[in-house]
């Protein structure tokens, strides 16, 4: 039989049989990716957090991912510093989770990261010092209002986007990572969007784009400078998540809740640099991926363009009603 299946082989002109071993070539090749897939995704155990520290410190942690990142990260035993703008919010996101984990610590800091960030980056200094501080979730972040062209987006707006998402992340980082240094471990986590880094582009959110896209190659380049200390940073890439951000008040099979976001995201803490923690975003990753990308800008543009006029018609109701 093999002695056959040579000579049949060796029968076929080449350029059949270069076209087979290129078919499976491919073939292997996507096996080889389907099994990574299901082994990070559904196989892989998440690591010990508390291996990186006792306490956790988290920004933006009142409403939205980083609430249900503080909740989840109480559920693992972890001691919180929640680090926010409004001193209620703090204070009642704190009650409710020493309510639920009655054992955890918790610290709060009050920052505005639209306004005096040099003094709120030196109050959370004070706040972690002493404390081991092992898993940072930098979550603070802001969007437009809605979708606009560039040359509509205000200077308030402007400035907002880039001291918020820009030196939000890389002032509260600054802070923290030397005590993370000392104790040679910590895991820092960088919250990007994949409107920086899975789609081509996002029309009409331009500098909210371009600051998460700063967010991803900050921590490219913070996971090689500091891998060999101990030190495990990571960009978390998430699409759709049912938040008062993305305007989605209603969870789906694509569209996580807060919760079913952060617990899947805790699973990833600590592995690769870039990561989409929902596996079925990774899907969608994968599809758009496919695609040509003047296809996608096309369909992005006409979306946000959508977005754009029901923006304009609730803003013209609302000067109306005033």
């Amino acid at each position: 039989m093999e002695s056959w299946l040579c000579q049949h082989l060796k029968s076929q002109p080449p350029w059949l049989l270069l076209l087979l071993s290129i078919g499976f070539l491919k073939l292997l090749a996507f096996s080889v990716s389907l099994l990574r897939w299901v082994h990070v995704n559904i196989l892989r155990p998440a690591k010990n957090l508390k291996k990186y520290g006792s306490w956790a410190l988290v920004t933006a942690p009142t409403d939205g991912i980083g609430k249900a990142f503080a909740f989840q990260l109480a559920r693992k035993g972890l001691n919180l510093v929640l680090v926010g703008r409004n001193p209620e919010k703090l204070k009642d996101v704190s009650d409710s989770i020493v309510s639920k984990h009655g054992q955890i610590q918790i610290k709060t800091v009050v920052v505005d990261f639209a306004g005096d960030l040099d003094g709120g980056a030196g109050r959370i200094r004070e706040a972690v010092e002493g404390l081991d501080v092992g898993v940072l979730i930098n979550n603070v972040g802001v969007s437009y209002p809605y979708a606009r062209f560039f040359h509509e987006v205000d200077d308030k707006l402007l400035a907002d986007l880039i001291k918020v998402n820009v030196e939000g992340t890389t002032k509260v980082t600054q802070a923290v990572l030397p005590g993370m240094l000392q104790r040679k471990k910590g895991a820092i986590v960088n919250i990007g969007s994949g409107a920086a880094i899975i789609i081509p582009s996002d029309p009409l959110y331009s500098v909210y784009a371009a600051t998460k896209a700063y967010i991803d190659q900050f921590s490219r380049c913070l996971y090689v400078e500091y891998k060999n200390s101990g030190i495990d940073v990571q960009c978390q890439v998430p699409l759709y998540v049912a938040t008062k951000m993305a305007s989605i008040k209603r969870s789906s099979f694509f569209v996580p809740s807060t919760d079913g976001y952060a617990r899947a995201a805790l699973g990833w803490i600590g592995y690769e640099p870039r990561c989409t923690p929902y596996w079925p975003h990774s899907l969608l990753w994968a599809l758009l991926s496919s695609l040509p990308e003047s296809g996608i800008d096309a369909w992005r543009l006409k979306y946000c363009l959508g977005i754009r006029k029901r923006g304009q018609l609730k803003d013209s109701r609302s000067r109306k009603t005033d």
